[in-house]
């Protein structure tokens, strides 16, 4: 009894073993019909066969599924890195439509421009949304001094590139130099109404507004006149386009008129200028 209990399941299996070799000796070369005990060996291990099939079936499938698998990731990495190629590329093409107008008006200005100018980028500014006060990429080597008069080309009325006024240089260093813009508190500028000569002096202010008056409190000036520089004074050459008037403000307790500048150059969005140089 201990010996059957012992080798138990070796012995069912070599009985199958035996069983089975004897059914394929029994039906190997035969074309006539099954026995009736060829039947019931057949009905008795047609389960044990299905479920031997099943099982090897299974094995085999998920081995192909975790092939399958792998090869899932691959392919999920190489789309991974080029959707990553794509974005970069589609970036780089936002940022050449993105500076497209800014050129455009660049090669006008210097194709059209009788000034000395030197272009230069702009490496640094200081905190805020607005580019009151910035730093650019040329300094005394390059023939820049204090004062010199920072522009930009700008577009007017659609169709004419301008010499839109950026500011002046506040500091200068070998390399380097710092620029104070017109909508800085600390610049002030004379002006003059193209369509009417009449003069005044707008300054920046804190909100980055550009404000101003008018010198003759009757001048007859109205929103949408465009604004030049006048020549007076140090501060900057005649003729350079500052904006237009977007409102005006009479002030009978102070005796004048006064005004609020758009400005041609887009305050928000600047990398690169040019110095004016003598």
């Amino acid at each position: 009894m201990y010996f059957f209990k012992k080798y138990k399941n070796k012995m069912i299996v070599t009985l199958v073993a035996i069983i089975l070799i004897v059914t394929m000796g029994m039906t190997n070369g035969r074309d006539d019909g099954i026995t009736g005990g060829e039947n019931f060996l057949g009905n008795l291990f047609s389960p044990i066969s299905k479920a031997f099939y099943t099982i090897g079936n299974s094995v085999s499938t998920g081995f192909q599924n975790l092939g399958g698998l792998f090869n899932f990731e691959e392919e999920k990495e190489d789309l991974e890195n080029e959707i990553a190629k794509l974005k970069a590329e589609n970036r780089d093409l936002e940022n050449i439509v993105g500076k497209s107008d800014f050129l455009r008006k660049e090669a006008k200005l210097l194709e059209d421009s009788e000034l000395e100018l030197v272009s230069a980028q702009i490496t640094s500014k200081e905190a805020g949304n607005w580019y009151n006060k910035f730093t650019i990429d040329k300094g005394k080597e390059d023939g820049i001094k204090n004062g010199d008069i920072i522009i930009q080309g700008v577009e007017v009325d659609g169709e004419i590139v301008e010499e839109g006024l950026v500011g002046r240089i506040l500091e200068v260093g070998d390399k380097w130099s710092k620029v104070s813009s017109i909508i800085d508190e600390q610049n002030s500028i004379s002006f003059k109404s193209i369509r009417t000569q009449d003069g005044g002096m707008i300054k920046g202010s804190i909100d980055s507004d550009i404000e101003g008056y008018l010198f003759d409190r009757k001048a007859d000036i109205v929103v949408g006149d465009k604004l030049y520089t006048s020549g007076l004074g140090k501060g900057y050459v005649k003729d350079l386009y500052i904006g237009e008037i977007e409102d005006v403000i009479q002030l009978e307790e102070e005796l004048m008129k006064k005004i609020v500048v758009k400005p041609a150059v887009d305050f928000k969005k600047m990398y690169k200028v040019f110095v004016i140089v003598e």
